[in-house]
C-alpha cells in the first residue's frame, strides 16, 4: 500500500508579516490555520519591537504563547508580575480569568498557539483595568470575521 504524503514545510521567512492586534510595533505571521488550511489549529509567530504594550485582554478560547527570543513582563487581571523569556511559556485559559497582557522589554520573538483555526472564535476583548469592562473594537471584530459566523453550540 502507497499512500501520498500530506506533510508541509513551513519557512516563516516566505510568509508575509502583517499587523498584530497590538498593532504598532507587533507584527504576527499566520504559519498554519490560515493559508494553509488545518482541522483543528492555528499557529502564528508573532514579533514586537521593544517597548510594545499588549494591552490586557482575554480570548474564548484556549492560548498558548511559547517565547523563542527576548523577554516580556507578563500581567494578569490581578496585575501580578512575571517576567518570562527564551524557552518559556505562557497558558492563558478562555475567559476573563485567563486575561493577561504584556509588554516587550527588547525584541520578541514568540508562537502562538490556538486550539481552532477559525478566526470568530480567537476573538481578542481588551479590558479595561479600572472598570473591568471587556470590548472589542469594531475594527479587531471584522478583521477576526467576529462580524457574522456560524453559532458556537
Amino acid at each position: 500500500m502507497k499512500g501520498k504524503s500530506t506533510l508541509k514545510i513551513i519557512d516563516a521567512a516566505k510568509i508575509e508579516a502583517k499587523p498584530g492586534m497590538g498593532k504598532k510595533g507587533h507584527t504576527i505571521q499566520s504559519l498554519v490555520g490560515v493559508d494553509i488550511p488545518t482541522a483543528r489549529l492555528r499557529v502564528t509567530l508573532a514579533t514586537y519591537e521593544p517597548n510594545t504594550l499588549e494591552k490586557l485582554h482575554w480570548h474564548p478560547i484556549e492560548a498558548f504563547y511559547f517565547v523563542i527570543s527576548g523577554h516580556i513582563i507578563v500581567r494578569d487581571i490581578e496585575g501580578n508580575e512575571s517576567e518570562i523569556g527564551p524557552g518559556m511559556a505562557l497558558y492563558c485559559p478562555a475567559g476573563l480569568a485567563g486575561a493577561h497582557e504584556w509588554e516587550s522589554k527588547d525584541d520578541v520573538q514568540l508562537i502562538a498557539f490556538r486550539a481552532t483555526p477559525e478566526s470568530s472564535k480567537k476573538l481578542q476583548f481588551t479590558v479595561d483595568k479600572q472598570t473591568m469592562r471587556s470590548y472589542i473594537e469594531l475594527d479587531d471584530l471584522v478583521g477576526s470575521d467576529g462580524v457574522s459566523f456560524e453559532s458556537h453550540y
